[in-house]
């Protein structure tokens, strides 16, 4: 759902990040690909104009002829890019990676778009209009869709619609109703801060009260309960730490922080009574596109048990759930190396990825 807490947490130490500006610029713009090498490697930016908007697209891959691998972020307006290259960006030796920020996120974001443009089915224009973007260049036809939670429910809208313009998609801790899943992490939050006596959370619960939830602000009072009993994060980050690299390291700009936060919070006010109604089980009940789906085992954020019995009911050619031991909602930055890892073994496996020589 929110994926974007660890930079949110970190917005705080934002005073000394000013001094950091001149040494993040390099991250801030779009521009064109580095290589013309149709083998070498590749790092480009730039903007996709699409339906009155313009998205923010970052593409990099040692090498230009690799299979694409396009990430879906969640949220909705959670750009996890910056994450998603400071874990993960180990990726970019095997595949060409595609990072986007969906329309009303990171650099995606437009303060003056109308909030009526923010829909899941705009979204899924997006998606279709950026992948034909993709497809135009040639032998890049061989495309993987990794989303993650908000970002995996999008993917697996998107397989539905457009299964032969993709090889195949990994769902990472999707959402499969919203609604529901408030009451599963509601209900265990409960529990846990009744077992535990945990008198501050029992507290905090009483005020947030039982979903459903009208307005996002609840919502996120209750991710804040959940992420305390490492329903969100199962390991320990240094929030602070992560966001002062990726900063010096070019993945994020102080300045670009606010918008990230910014994004966050109108999509999820914009979207919130339309994702309530949103349910998986309704929608989509059967692929003809490979589909494995990444689970944490300690996910109570979006509870894993959902998915996972949706999974069981789901028709694919191939499907497969692989479980995360040492995890909860946030798999790529809770487990990244066997993360990674899985990804490469799976698009090996499906011929998306040549075995390695």
């Amino acid at each position: 759902m929110n994926p974007v807490n660890i930079l949110c947490k970190a917005c705080a130490g934002l005073a000394f990040a000013a001094c950091l500006c001149a040494l993040t610029a390099a991250g801030a713009g779009a521009g064109e690909e580095s290589s013309t090498d149709s083998s070498g490697p590749i790092a480009a930016s730039e903007f996709v104009d699409i339906d009155c908007a313009r998205l923010y697209v970052e593409t990099r891959g040692d090498r230009a002829d690799a299979p694409l691998l396009v990430w879906l972020h969640g949220g909705p307006g959670g750009t996890e890019r910056p994450l998603f290259r400071y874990f993960n960006s180990d990726l970019e030796r095997r595949f060409l990676v595609v990072y986007y920020d969906q329309r009303g996120a990171g650099r995606s974001f437009d303060p003056d778009a109308p909030a009526a443009s923010l829909t899941i089915a705009q979204h899924v224009t997006d998606l279709d209009r950026l992948i034909e973007h993709l497809r135009r260049r040639p032998g890049r036809n061989r495309i993987l869709l990794v989303g993650h939670s908000w970002g995996a429910a999008l993917g697996m809208l998107y397989a539905k619609a457009h299964p032969d313009k993709i090889s195949g998609l990994i769902a990472v801790a999707p959402v499969i109703s919203f609604s529901e899943q408030h009451r599963r992490e509601y209900a265990y939050d409960l529990q846990e801060a009744t077992r535990r006596g945990d008198e501050d959370v029992l507290r905090d619960l009483r005020e947030i009260g039982p979903p459903p939830y009208l307005t996002p602000g609840p919502m996120m009072r209750l991710q804040r309960v959940t992420e305390r009993y490492r329903g969100v994060e199962f390991q320990t980050h240094n929030h602070a730490a992560i966001v002062a690299r990726s900063m010096l390291n070019g993945l994020v700009t102080p300045w670009e922080l606010f918008r990230i936060v910014q994004g966050n919070r109108r999509s999820l006010e914009a979207m919130h009574q339309e994702l309530l109604a949103f349910d998986m089980r309704r929608e989509v009940a059967s692929f003809q596109t490979p589909i494995v789906v990444f689970l944490g085992r300690h996910d109570r954020h979006v509870d894993a048990n959902l998915a996972a019995e949706y999974f069981q009911t789901l028709q694919a050619p191939q499907k497969e759930i692989i479980w995360f031991e040492q995890s909860a909602h946030d798999i790529p930055f809770d487990e990244p190396q066997h993360f990674n890892e899985r990804i490469v073994e799976i698009t090996q496996r499906l011929k998306i990825l040549p075995e390695a020589r």
